[in-house]
């Protein structure tokens, strides 16, 4: 069987259908060589309490990308409300991200935000193929939660409870 290719019009309405499922915003870190990289991130999941697990995904071009393989360490941030501009600095392409932030370094080594509502650190523990982004399947090593709300994303925009 020949695999259909979607045109422009039904991708474009594919994008708005997903977009009505309203999730939380992540910004994932790590360390690329020795230089601090970082992505937002709205396709986080929570996979296995026993063991813990969480997942995530790239997507295949981004620079980033080669950052994420097994046994990296990671930090998936938890946004808090209010900080969009945050989320919108990491989803830009080719900047140094963090030359205007004050970050610090996780115990596992992972570029570590301030004034998130929750922090995982991870440990990449497989990879797996999915379409044009990698599925990035994580071991929670810690976890920390501030009781803040969270930033929400929903319908191409950031909401706030």
């Amino acid at each position: 069987m020949i695999p259909r290719v979607p045109d422009a019009d039904a991708m474009r309405a594919l994008r708005g259908a997903l977009g009505a499922f309203a999730t939380g915003v992540t910004i994932i870190t790590a360390f690329d060589e020795a230089l601090p990289v970082g992505i937002t991130v709205n396709s986080f999941a929570s996979v296995s309490l026993d063991p813990p697990l969480i997942l995530w995904s790239v997507s295949k071009t981004a620079t980033c990308a080669e950052a994420f393989r097994p046994t990296s360490a990671f930090c998936v941030h938890v946004l808090a409300a209010g900080q969009d501009g945050l989320a919108m600095n990491f989803a830009r392409s080719g900047e140094d991200k963090f030359a205007s932030l004050a970050w610090g370094r996780s115990e596992w080594g992972a570029p570590l935000l301030p004034g998130c509502a929750a922090e995982f650190h991870c440990q990449v523990e497989a990879c797996y193929p999915g379409g044009d982004h990698t599925i990035i399947l994580g071991r929670v090593l810690a976890h920390l939660v501030r009781e803040i709300p969270p930033l929400l994303f929903h319908r191409g925009r950031f909401r706030e409870f």
